[in-house]
């Protein structure tokens, strides 16, 4: 049976190619299901009607793809991961993790598909990761994997803020007493020279 593929079928044939098939794949598979149409005259406006649709998307595609690009290109996110000895990760990184970063911190939804990843990042580090939207539409992303702070190690910092703080006000409150006593030394002197001028002026009366 010679039939005219008005879709995409898998590893068989592209739309609007004409093959040989088996008549009970033709009849009860392919053209049921709308894949194909017996090649005859009709079948060619078909076919012509079904192309022009499928370039129009494709084209409409790789616009989308095309914007989608500018704005991955060059893009930097982070992730926090626990780490042990030797920057190691307890857990890895996946193309799911950096999808799903990318659509929390930037807003772009990418599948995660193509998130191109030769193994899971199990390392902090820094790296460049290849998304490939379409066969030539390939932009790079920065990304940083980064040590998440565990519980411990917050708990140190706040508390090292928190002693900072104090010794600053207390080194204001220093500098407050030390500025009063100069200020009270100062006074003093100066009533100590003026009751010495008023006893000489006694004095010499």
């Amino acid at each position: 049976m010679k039939v005219v593929f008005i879709e995409d079928v898998p590893d068989v044939a592209e739309v609007g190619q004409i093959k040989d098939v088996a008549d009970g794949y033709g009849r009860n598979y392919l053209i049921p299901r709308k894949l194909a149409v017996l090649a005859d005259a009709r079948a060619t406006q078909i076919v012509e009607t079904r192309k022009k649709r499928k370039a129009q998307i494709e084209a409409e595609m790789e616009g989308e793809m095309r914007e989608l690009a500018k704005q991955l290109e060059g893009l930097d996110i982070v992730i926090k991961a626990k780490a042990g000895a030797k920057d190691r990760l307890y857990g890895s990184i996946t193309n799911a993790d950096i999808a799903e970063e990318l659509n929390k911190s930037a807003g772009l939804v990418v599948d995660k598909r193509k998130i191109e990843l030769e193994k899971p990042i199990q390392e902090i580090g820094s790296y460049e990761v290849a998304i490939r939207l379409t066969k030539d539409i390939i932009p790079n992303i920065k990304l940083s994997v980064i040590e998440e702070e565990g519980k411990e190690v917050k708990e140190k910092k706040e508390s090292k803020a928190r002693k900072k703080k104090e010794t600053k006000k207390k080194t204001k409150a220093e500098k407050v007493a030390e500025e009063t006593e100069a200020e009270e030394q100062k006074e003093t002197v100066v009533a100590e020279a003026e009751a010495e001028v008023q006893e000489e002026t006694e004095q010499s009366e």
